[in-house]
């Protein structure tokens, strides 16, 4: 077992350089892997998109075997594993001939796998070594530091686009080597979890009004990339840089204030944070709808002054759920209950895309009204669901 004073808030020197390479990796690839199916294997953007959906979703169904794997005591192995997978996806890519769907889908499914392990994966390390509110912190940092790195490769990987499709082939390549520096980094670690703790058993979790919310919270972070952009664009007729520059909002404030706002929020009981957090999200959403009422001229910028608001709900939603879970969950149990809370982020995150759209195809009202009154409602089924919750949640 190594201990707390060996590996600290992000797990120590080598595991924090493994988060930061690994988002710098992700961050190069994951936003153009449609611009890599359609420039480099000329494939109809349509296809690309389907088999980049059913990659996400397939690697959802690898939960319960990494959630076993888990409570078996594994940490720093199964987090280098999902690192390493994603390096087979890598290699498919580069490997895949121009016009093979077939192939293309078969690297997705790899990252796929890899992105939706690597969520749980972390989080029982961080539970693992960190306890208490040290261990929301911990959370909270390498939630920062995993945005930095996500903004920083997205930045490079739009320098590189100016290259053509050969700097996009450059850029995956990168990525694959980005992604097996940092899985050597993860496993060097060395955590399992202590077999004495494990070894006392507990009741599973209550975990199904979470769970629920929680497909609806995670809603939040495409708000900035999926429905924000397409409210700016389509009914507003706003510049791109508009949709942009949330963006980059969005990027520096979860980076300078996840984890102070963690910190702030830890007098708190985390039920309670993550109950507001829907509020906050809530409120930010009918600010959304009447900031599109302007219209064109004042509307964009209005969009973007709430979108401040939506960004601080994603910071008390993200430095709450994960940590509630870990806490909630005994420890023989905990890697099976943050693999069913990442099925119910995936799940979340794979559906939100069509929902956003197809919700606002029927104008600001369906969108913006649609997504606070689901949002609402999930915060207070958190607090009905709350009302015998063991102290330990505080």
């Amino acid at each position: 077992m190594v201990s707390t004073s060996r590996i600290r808030a992000l797990g120590g020197p080598r595991y924090a350089v493994a988060l930061a390479v690994d988002a710098l990796g992700t961050g190069l690839l994951r936003p153009f892997l449609l611009l890599y199916g359609v420039m480099v294997l000329e494939l109809s953007a349509p296809v690309t998109g389907i088999a980049m959906t059913v990659g996400v979703v397939m690697g959802l169904v690898c939960m319960p075997a990494v959630g076993r794997w888990l409570d078996r005591g594994a940490r720093s192995t199964v987090v280098a594993a999902s690192m390493l997978v994603r390096v087979v996806g890598v290699a498919l890519l580069l490997a895949t001939p121009a016009g093979n769907v077939w192939s293309f889908a078969s690297a997705a499914l790899f990252l796929g796998i890899g992105n939706q392990a690597w969520p749980a994966a972390h989080a029982a390390l961080v539970a693992t070594v960190a306890h208490g509110r040290e261990r929301d912190a911990a959370l909270a940092a390498a939630r920062a530091l995993r945005n930095a790195g996500l903004g920083a490769g997205a930045l490079l990987a739009t320098a590189c686009l100016a290259g053509g499709a050969g700097a996009v082939l450059a850029t995956a390549a990168a990525t694959g080597i980005a992604y097996l520096l940092a899985a050597a980094l993860a496993w060097s670690v060395h955590v399992r979890a202590d077999p004495a703790a494990a070894a006392i058993k507990g009741p599973a979790p209550r975990m199904r009004a979470l769970l629920a919310a929680n497909v609806i919270y995670v809603f939040c972070l495409n708000v900035p990339e999926i429905a924000i952009p397409l409210v700016l664009v389509t009914q507003l007729h706003a510049s791109p840089v508009w949709s942009a520059a949330v963006f980059v909002a969005n990027t520096v404030l979860v980076v300078s204030l996840q984890v102070p706002v963690t910190v702030l929020m830890s007098r708190f009981c985390r039920r309670t944070v993550l109950a507001l957090a829907g509020v906050v999200l809530a409120a930010s959403y009918l600010g959304f709808l009447a900031a599109a009422s302007l219209g064109h001229g004042w509307g964009a910028p209005a969009v973007a002054m709430v979108s401040v608001v939506c960004t601080v709900g994603e910071i008390l939603y993200a430095g709450s759920a994960t940590a509630l879970v870990t806490v909630l969950a005994p420890a023989h149990l905990l890697g099976r209950a943050l693999a069913r809370f990442q099925l119910s982020t995936g799940f979340g995150l794979a559906v939100s895309p069509a929902v956003i759209t197809a919700l606002a195809s029927h104008g600001s009202a369906a969108l913006w009204g649609g997504l606070a009154g689901a949002t609402l409602l999930s915060s207070a089924s958190l607090t009905w669901a709350g009302g015998g919750a063991p102290r330990r949640e505080g």
